[in-house]
């Protein structure tokens, strides 16, 4: 193992879904020291051996290398979805915020680097294609998402070559659900089209039954457990990270008790295409175009190298999202602060 006690970790964006599940597994964690969570807001939640700092990785003039000095490692979620119909704006902290990142890393010679890849930088794969780490990471060119998670992935790809001191590791998680992440993943994907009480077994007239239609899902949770793994263990390179079962329209509707209706790619994105262009609907219909091209991915290898195994199915997980998604669930964070919305 490469990590020691009293290992100093810093979290970029800290307070969101990842963010917070790694930050309180780290803290809860005796062979690390101390906890450093960047967010571009202080939080109230305080959890032990954890300090803050209001840092935005899109600010050029944000002081990275300092932050990260004396670090044992960096891990980084920092992310931003929104806004949609301004992929300047997403690139400037995605990408752009990213290879600050990246270069501080470097300047404050910090010994390893998590980043947080997706199963969204992986090239279209044929449908129920199962798929390993050295499957190609092109993403979807029409998505933002996917454009910016794979270009991250050529950027890591020169850095390993010219920083070969530090230890790379990427992870590509599936979709991440958790209770307190519903409020924060209603008001990014859904809008006001998603009010939480429709997620009630009983209520929803039916569900879109999209050929094609199939993702896999991860607790939060067991993903920043296989990141907390990555930061002791001396493992270099990707991971893929899911859980079974993969999700489809018929496991949705039975786990909401609501009929599926068979309806054709087509039809659904054009809809999503004219709420999204009066901005009703704040997920772009790329990103469906996107979600209907993923491979499924493999995960052997976080499984036999990181000694990683989900503690939830994918099902748990969806129904703890469903369950939050009702109660207008969040935390004391403002990225995932509660909202019910009926």
């Amino acid at each position: 193992m490469s990590g020691t006690a009293g290992s100093r970790i810093v979290v970029t964006g800290a307070t969101g879904n990842a963010g917070t599940s790694v930050v309180r597994l780290l803290s809860e964690d005796p062979r690390v020291g101390s906890v450093r969570g960047l967010a571009r807001r202080r939080p109230a939640w305080s959890p032990a051996k954890t300090e803050w700092s209001a840092v935005d990785v899109a600010d050029e003039g944000a002081d990275l290398a300092g932050e990260f000095a004396g670090a044992s490692a960096v891990i980084h979620l920092a992310w931003a979805f929104q806004p949609t119909h301004d992929p300047a704006a997403t690139w400037r902290t995605n990408v752009l915020g990213s290879i600050r990142v990246f270069d501080a890393v470097a300047a404050a010679r910090v010994p390893v680097l998590v980043h947080a890849s997706s199963v969204g930088a992986y090239s279209p794969g044929a449908e129920n294609l199962v798929v390993d780490e050295s499957w190609p990471t092109h993403g979807w060119p029409g998505a933002a998402y996917c454009l910016e998670k794979a270009y991250l992935e050529r950027a890591l790809d020169a850095f390993e070559r010219e920083r070969p001191e530090v230890r790379v590791v990427r992870m590509r998680p599936a979709f991440l659900f958790k209770r307190e992440a519903a409020s924060e993943q209603r008001r990014i994907f859904g809008g006001r089209l998603l009010p939480g009480p429709l997620a009630r077994p009983g209520l929803l007239p039916f569900l879109p039954d999209i050929p094609g239609l199939r993702v896999q899902a991860l607790h939060t949770d067991d993903a920043a457990e296989a990141y907390r793994l990555a930061v002791h263990l001396d493992v270099r390179g990707a991971f893929n990270l899911a859980a079974e079962p993969a999700v489809d329209a018929a496991l949705l509707g039975e786990m909401t008790g609501t009929r599926t209706v068979r309806m054709s790619p087509t039809a659904v994105r054009t809809a999503m295409a004219a709420a999204w262009g009066i901005r009703l609907l704040p997920a772009s219909p790329h990103l469906f175009d996107a979600v209907l091209r993923l491979p499924l991915m493999d995960c052997t290898r976080a499984r036999t190298e990181l000694g990683w195994e989900p503690r939830r199915s994918a099902t748990e997980a969806v129904e703890e999202f469903l369950e939050g998604l009702r109660q207008g669930a969040g935390a004391d964070t403002e990225p995932l602060r509660g909202r019910k919305v009926g």
